[in-house]
């Protein structure tokens, strides 16, 4: 989500045991403090900073660096105040959180005001840099020109505090400060004093109420020195994508990727094993994806030995309110990623989200079992957990599949699948196989590598905290080795009840499609309290599902390509019951030939063939049929039960005629008679 912000006074941990302050404290110190709304005045953007990866150190790569835009606080004086507003609240604030014995871990000072606009950024060459740098301060170049003074910060919007809280709307309003339980979350808004006043209204609405165009077009140059920020000057260096390599998709996940050619953004989506389990956190909530494994057993929560990290996210299982090293409450977000697709938009050459859900439904693939090795320390600092890489395994049968048919075209290697449809983006090449792998029974040159990503950037008390949290973990893992002997397929009584199932994931926090081994079935599941990802706010084009370049966007591929309910129910039933149904057609269509057969041995006329029989019985039936239905009609004409003058006027009639035929025969044996005398 956007979590752009300025930090005036950084807090730090909520564990008062380890020297932090809790949420109560800093509320009651905020209740005794007043301000004035304070205007926000942009400075510039810079870059550099060489983020995490230590790729700076190495000039063969594209170095990597943070994006930040500089910002300051307009020092404005109230009537007969000889300090500035921001002046009197900082000496305000400082004593309120000293009154309610705010801990060590809050800083002493006030924050150099900056926007983290993005970390470990890799430009495409220096002269991309370059020409970025100009073109983002040039931005700032026009709200200077825009706010000569500065702006209050705001809008006339409603939002809900804590997120998510239902019925609890408010107006936000301008020149609010904010508390930040974490850079993702606002508990608390604080409001001023006093109103705006007209010069400050007047520059807050002025962006969204009046046409500013005329100030981009009379600001054609920067008037400020941003030399010295990493503009690109100082170097003469480019991104060659050709020095690509398998080991790639192994990597500082903290920092940006080494794209393959011919792929121009980057992506977070890949094939994994989900392992988290539900949190307790009321701000970030997960589903349980398994029960085999509680990884409680190898974190750190008391901080014995870790004393802080060098990412705001904590233990990447899930992180608690209260938390002593890590500032953002993360859900539990484990999982083993198997094979990096990267981007989901084709128009920057990668695979669109419905295109790759249909390879993933028919990639066959056995129950996937792992088995749990070791706990180690990666050569960036991450706390990982390595599974073992067998390459005779259904899960190294899995990566050599989605290498054939996902891995982008490599050293004469292409990849080929039913649907047809590639990515450039992916981060394992087509001839890539597991037993390529890390471990001792692969070759190390390949992507392949079953990891788990316990915490980024871990930074210990000492060696020895480090060697001792690794022993303590490892043990844990012998446990689990002799529970599974022979590895686990995970999952739950609800969730993948059989084991082994295989999830489609858009990036760390979002599981997103699940796969079922020997093509099983699959179905979409969004994990916990996990947002859609279209609701990020991800640049997308205008014109919203209508416009072809968001075709890729989950929101608009579930809207154009609904599934049939046919097709749903015909999915539903899995490979057995498809089958099922698909035997009892065939038996039903051979017994009718059966029967066919045997009619036409029997009744067919001498040289008559199969073909000309079956047309003139068909005939013969149909004639049959009609005049069935002729004579049932006579008789239904026919009345049953007529009048009783009528039966009365037949039955005399029948009656004077029989009398009338017996004298006919009397006169005429007489007749006879006499004849026969004469």
């Amino acid at each position: 989500i956007d979590s752009s912000h300025t930090e005036l006074l950084r807090i730090g941990s909520l564990d008062v045991d380890k020297g932090g302050t809790t949420i109560e404290q800093v509320y009651e110190a905020m209740s005794s403090v007043t301000f004035a709304p304070f205007s926000i005045y942009p400075e510039y953007l810079k870059g550099g900073g060489g983020h995490h990866s230590g790729d700076n150190e190495d000039q063969q790569k594209v170095p990597s660096s943070d994006v930040t835009l500089i910002v300051s606080v307009v020092d404005t004086y109230e009537d007969g105040d000889s300090y500035s507003s921001y002046e009197i609240f900082l000496n305000n604030l400082f004593s309120a959180m000293q009154a309610v014995n705010g801990g060590s871990c809050m800083d002493d000072h006030d924050t150099d005001p900056h926007v983290s606009m993005a970390r470990g950024v890799k430009f495409k060459s220096a002269y991309h840099q370059e020409q970025y740098m100009y073109s983002a301060n040039l931005e700032v170049a026009v709200w200077q020109a825009m706010y000569p003074k500065g702006t209050p910060i705001g809008s006339k919007g409603y939002a809900s505090f804590p997120p998510g809280s239902r019925g609890n709307k408010q107006y936000v309003g301008y020149g609010n400060l904010y508390f930040f339980f974490d850079r993702a979350n606002i508990t608390k808004a604080f409001r001023p004093y006093r109103d705006l006043t007209d010069d400050e209204a007047a520059y807050a609405t002025l962006y969204t109420s009046s046409d500013v165009s005329s100030y981009y077009a009379n600001t054609n140059e920067i008037g400020f020195d941003y030399s010295g920020s990493g503009d690109g000057g100082g170097g003469n260096w480019e991104h060659n994508p050709y020095s690509w390599k398998a080991t790639m998709a192994m990597h500082d996940m903290t920092d940006g990727w080494d794209l393959p050619p011919n792929c121009e953004q980057e992506g977070e989506t890949f094939f994994g094993i989900p392992l988290s389990r539900k949190s307790d956190s009321s701000l970030q909530v997960s589903t349980s994806f398994q029960e085999q494994f509680n990884f409680e057993h190898i974190i750190d929560r008391n901080y014995t030995y870790i004393k802080s990290f060098g990412t705001n996210h904590g233990w990447l299982v899930g992180e608690q309110i209260g938390n002593g090293a890590g500032s953002i409450v993360d859900k539990d977000t484990a999982h083993i990623p198997i094979f990096y697709i990267g981007t989901t938009n084709p128009n920057m050459g990668g695979i669109s989200l419905s295109n790759l859900i249909k390879v993933g439904k028919r990639i066959e693939f056995g129950t996937l079992y792992i088995k749990p090795a070791f706990v180690f320390i990666d050569d960036n600092g991450h706390i990982k957990l390595q599974f073992e890489m067998d390459p005779n395994s259904a899960l190294a049968y899995l990566y050599d599949n989605l290498c054939k048919e996902l891995g982008i075209a490599w050293n004469y290697d292409t990849p080929y699948n039913k649907e047809g449809v590639y990515t450039n983006c992916a981060m394992h090449a087509s001839g890539d196989r597991a037993k390529y792998g890390c471990g001792p029974d692969g070759t190390g040159v390949g992507g392949f590598c079953p990891q788990m990503t316990v915490a980024y950037s871990a930074r210990f008390q000492s060696e020895e905290h480090a060697a001792a949290y690794l022993d303590q973990c490892n043990n844990y893992v012998d446990y689990w080795r002799s529970l599974y002997p022979s590895g686990v397929a995970v999952g739950t009584n609800q969730f993948c009840p059989s084991g082994g199932c295989l999830g489609l994931f858009l990036n760390r926090y979002d599981l997103y499609n699940v796969f079922k081994p020997d093509l099983g079935g699959s179905w979409v599941e969004y994990g916990g309290g996990s947002l859609q990802p279209t609701f990020s706010p991800a640049p997308t084009w205008k014109g919203g599902c209508d416009e072809p370049h968001n075709f890729h966007l989950d929101k608009c591929f579930r809207k154009r390509m609904k599934p049939k309910a046919s097709a749903v129910v015909w999915d539903s039933l899995g490979a057995v019951g498809q089958f099922s149904i698909f035997l009892i057609a065939f038996m039903a269509v051979t017994l009718s030939i059966s029967i066919f057969l045997a009619r036409a041995r029997k009744r067919r006329r001498k040289g008559e063939s199969y073909i000309d029989f079956m047309f003139r019985d068909a005939k013969r039936k149909s004639k049959k049929r009609k005049k069935r239905r002729l004579k049932g009609n006579k008789d239904l004409e026919e009345s049953m039960l007529g009048d009783e003058k009528s039966r009365s006027r037949r039955s005399s009639r029948s009656k004077s005629r029989s009398r009338s035929k017996s004298k006919a025969r009397e006169r005429e044996r007489e007749r006879v008679r006499e004849s026969a005398r004469d």
